[in-house]
């Protein structure tokens, strides 16, 4: 299908959203003209072939006879769109260590929205902090002068990546400071404190409060702990972001989980990568969304995201129960070596894989320097060619990481994908982190979501699977998040809003990252601007840093 094809039906967005070019009449060029770009403008309406002018940071007109800019770029024949809003990223800390942002910017992102699963950076114990501080100069040579989130955001104001940055608040965090890892009920002292943290952080411009159930210490909280610390969220429109207890054979309850948390708090729930792994489970991918319907129906602001993927990513020690991975990661690797537990987790990890299908569905994506052989390699194939046994292989790796090693799971169908990327109630995530081709951020195999996710969902499922149209499309990666998050002048292209915007051929844009081979670029993406400044010209990095803290409070 070529260009024409995919515009043939556009029809013209509301005059409501342009101003005439006769407002700008006598005032000073504007500093950049975007010329004759089919313009989408996140609403979910169709494109309009008109000009978009952009001064400083803003976008000041819209309309199809602008006068001349300062300087211009021609667009003919190239959709155009708000920058995409990554609902649910893992950029975090590697926006530090690459602040160019390569593997974000070049797939059209231009705000990442980081401290998910109950992760947020910070705050911190002074071991946490310590931790965190010495591992990030002795291994990238980055200084960490920061406990918190809102101090995260701090650092990003005074670093200034190619990309804006928003921030959650991880329940886990906050637990692991103030309760520590131990599998117990919180004092009423210890919430107290935790809702206080909370407060504090969202009153200075965090977005929401993130839980990541399946890990700890984000999962030691029980249901009621999570309704008491997302109650502090009443009233700011915040929501509580949930990467649920559960994602396979106890979905349903998990989801009923997160429902209950938001009816209770009275606050949005957002659920997060929302699937069904494992073959047996591929049916309650249905009955997951009209769980979700009714909850809707029935007055709960909830929503959820999802990357374009059949392949999630996690840590290798996520195959085991999460009750045994209490206590950090040197408690559980005693406990996978002691008599009393040893034959439990290995049977627990049996049946986990044998859920997604065999050995093969578990690739690794990173390791220490130690086990770089490992990384990109499936565990039955590592394991073979080792002369071991694929439980062996995978004791060797965790052992030999302290634990810390990364994994891919291939266990989701493409089918329950397209359809729930497509749901009115879905928006598009990538819930990877930030690389590059070169430099520390190359060194891993990781999931190629941190490439591709944009632009594979506007390739595949919009232009080749036609799983929705391309102005849907756009809306779930645009205001729809923006609205959500209540990040004003975010995610739409309107006279006054920021300048965050990204041209691309829906004839061509493909995402290029492999499982095999993760870090490539993806094609189709000509340009992308953040907060007015070119950052991607003629599909190459300018150098340029534009990016910026985007706070709730901000204007």
């Amino acid at each position: 299908m070529n260009r024409k094809d995919f515009f043939r039906t556009a029809t013209a967005i509301s005059t409501a959203t342009f101003i005439s070019p006769s407002s700008v009449i006598g005032q000073r060029p504007a500093d950049l003209v975007l010329r004759g770009a089919h313009v989408f403008d996140g609403t979910g309406r169709k494109s309009r072939e008109v000009d978009v002018a952009i001064t400083g940071d803003r976008i000041t007109a819209i309309g199809s006879t602008l006068p001349p800019g300062s300087s211009e770029i021609n667009l003919q024949g190239l959709a155009l769109a708000p920058g995409f809003i990554d609902i649910h990223s893992h950029a975090d800390l590697s926006l530090l260590i690459n602040n160019k942002a390569e593997s974000r910017i070049r797939q059209g992102v231009t705000l990442e929205i980081v401290g998910q699963d109950g992760n947020s950076v910070g705050p911190w114990s002074d071991a946490g902090f310590e931790d965190t501080r010495d591992s990030y100069l002795n291994n990238y040579g980055i200084e960490i002068d920061f406990r918190d989130p809102l101090g995260f955001l701090d650092r990003i104001d005074l670093e200034r990546p190619a990309v804006n940055v928003g921030t959650m608040v991880g329940n886990g965090a906050l637990r692991g400071l103030v309760v520590g890892f131990s599998d117990r009920t919180a004092t009423e002292a210890e919430m107290s404190t935790m809702k206080s943290l909370l407060s504090k952080q969202i009153a200075g411009g965090c977005v929401g409060l993130s839980s990541g159930l399946e890990y700890t210490p984000s999962g030691l909280a029980d249901p009621g702990e999570l309704v008491e610390l997302a109650s502090t969220l009443k009233g700011t429109g915040c929501p509580y972001a949930s990467h649920m207890r559960n994602e396979d054979d106890r979905l349903l309850a998990a989801i009923e989980e997160a429902l209950h948390v938001g009816r209770l708090a009275n606050v949005p729930v957002q659920i997060s990568h929302l699937k069904a792994q494992g073959k047996r489970n591929y049916w309650k991918a249905d009955a997951a969304l009209k769980l979700i319907e009714q909850a809707r129906a029935d007055g709960v602001d909830v929503h959820f995201d999802r990357y374009p993927y059949t392949a999630y990513a996690t840590g290798l020690s996520n195959l085991f129960p999460s009750e045994y991975r209490t206590g950090g990661n040197q408690a559980f690797l005693r406990r996978l070596r002691d008599p009393e537990y040893a034959n439990l987790l290995e049977n627990a990890c049996r049946e986990k894989v044998a859920l997604l299908g065999d050995w093969n569905s578990i690739q690794i994506s990173s390791t220490g320097a130690s086990s770089a052989w490992a990384r990109g390699g499936l565990v039955g194939d590592l394991a073979r060619a080792r002369g071991i046994e694929a439980y062996a292989l995978i004791i060797e790796l965790l052992e030999a990481n302290a634990g810390s090693v990364g994994m891919i799971g291939h266990g989701m169908s493409e089918e329950n994908t397209a359809k729930i990327l497509a749901h009115p109630l879905g928006m598009l995530c990538s819930d990877g982190g930030s690389y590059a081709p070169y430099g520390s951020l190359s060194s891993s195999s990781p999931h190629p979501r941190g490439y591709g996710s944009f632009p594979r969902f506007l390739g595949h499922y919009v232009r080749d699977s036609q799983a929705l149209t391309l102005e849907s499309a756009i809306h779930k990666v645009t205001l729809m998040p923006a609205q959500k998050l209540q990040l004003q002048d975010r995610g739409m292209i309107a006279p006054g809003a920021f300048a965050d915007l990204v041209a691309f051929d829906p004839t061509t844009i493909a995402d290029q990252a492999t499982f095999d081979n993760p870090h490539q670029y993806p094609t189709g993406i000509p340009l992308v601007i953040v907060n007015g400044v070119v950052t991607l010209q003629d599909g190459e990095h300018t150098g340029a840093l534009g990016g910026r803290s985007v706070r709730r409070t901000s204007l």
